[in-house]
């Protein structure tokens, strides 16, 4: 009789072997993702996070970890903006902070060439030379016969002669 409960005990725990347990997956730690929403100003905005891009207003749905994000839009200024994955509670699932992602881009200002300023050379000498000389207004024109700066003598009766 002991040997019959032997062989029971034993077909029983060959048994046992052969059914499989549930599976216990749902106690491993997985990388959780979530949808993370990005906007800009202007919109129009690529985004470029963990790998994937999009144009804003837009979402990706990213796995919850510390990230950067990058705007960039041509004709303004690129901007890296961090994220950082939080968990409120224990069995709480994990999330992004800040969601929305909102940059506020700033225009390039582009350096005008300065233009060109023809300088105006100060009079020399030599351009005093060739040019006419100006008339004042007190000066009697060159052109002008000159007036005797003197009477004439004054002239005696013929019989003082």
């Amino acid at each position: 009789m002991s040997r019959m409960i032997i062989v029971v005990a034993c077909s029983f725990a060959l048994a046992a072997c052969s059914v499989s347990l549930p599976s216990l997956d749902f106690l491993k730690s997985s990388p959780s993702t979530a949808a993370l929403r990005f906007e800009s100003q202007p919109p129009g905005a690529e985004v470029t996070a963990s790998g994937q891009t999009c144009r804003t207003p837009c979402e990706l749905t990213i796995q919850v970890t510390e990230l950067s994000a990058t705007f960039a839009l041509n004709g303004y200024q690129p901007q890296t903006i961090p994220v950082r994955s939080q968990t409120s509670g224990p069995l709480s699932s994990p999330r992004f902070e800040p969601n929305p992602v909102h940059a506020n881009l700033q225009p390039v200002r582009v350096a005008t060439p300065a233009k060109k300023r023809i300088k105006k050379k100060p009079p020399t000498a030599a351009s005093h030379e060739d040019s006419p000389a100006p008339i004042s207004p007190a000066a009697p024109a060159a052109s002008a016969p000159a007036a005797p700066t003197s009477a004439p003598p004054p002239t005696l009766p013929d019989d003082k002669k």
